[in-house]
C-alpha cells in the first residue's frame, strides 16, 4: 500500500474537482452572494469589540450613516472589493484572537494599548484606523504569528 500526503494520488484520496472558477472579491456576482454573510460576521465582531459608529465606519471605509444602516441590517448594497478586504482582515483578526485567548480577553485585546513596534502605544483599533488596509493586514499577520500560524 502506498501512502502519501492527503490529496495526493498515493493517499488514495482525491479532492473533488472545482465546479467553476474560484470565488474572488473582484467578481461582483461573488460579492453580491457573499455580502450578507460578511455583514453578519461584521455586526457580530462590532458587538464583541463594542465598536462605536465612528470606529465601525472608519474600519469598513463607509460613512457613519452607512454604518448605522449596516448595523441595523437595512443596508442593501453590495460590499466593494476594498470593503471585502477590510472585512476579511477584521474577521481574521477576530478569529485569531479567539484561538489565542479566552473570549473575554480576545474581545478586550483590541482596546488595550500595545507597546509593540506596529502599535507604538496605540490600541489595535487605533492602529487599524490609522493604517487602513495595510495596517489591518499587518495586525492580522501579527496575531497569526502570536498563535504560531506563520
Amino acid at each position: 500500500m502506498t501512502v502519501g500526503p492527503p490529496g495526493s494520488a498515493a493517499s488514495g484520496f482525491e479532492p473533488p474537482a472545482p465546479s467553476g472558477p474560484p470565488q474572488n472579491f473582484a467578481n461582483e456576482t461573488d460579492r453580491t452572494r457573499l455580502t450578507p454573510a460578511a455583514l453578519e460576521a461584521l455586526r457580530g465582531l462590532a458587538r464583541a469589540w463594542k465598536l462605536t459608529a465612528q470606529e465601525g465606519a472608519d474600519l469598513l471605509g463607509v460613512s457613519v450613516s452607512a454604518w448605522e444602516r449596516i448595523r441595523a441590517n437595512t443596508w442593501r448594497q453590495t460590499l466593494s472589493q476594498d470593503q471585502f478586504m477590510r472585512v476579511s482582515a477584521l474577521v481574521g483578526i477576530f478569529k485569531g484572537l479567539h484561538l489565542l485567548f479566552a473570549d473575554d480577553m480576545a474581545d478586550r485585546w483590541v482596546r488595550r494599548r500595545n507597546k509593540g513596534p506596529i502599535f507604538i502605544n496605540r490600541t489595535p483599533i487605533e492602529a487599524m484606523h490609522e493604517g487602513g488596509i495595510p495596517g489591518m493586514l499587518e495586525i492580522r499577520r501579527y496575531v497569526d504569528a502570536l498563535r504560531g500560524g506563520l
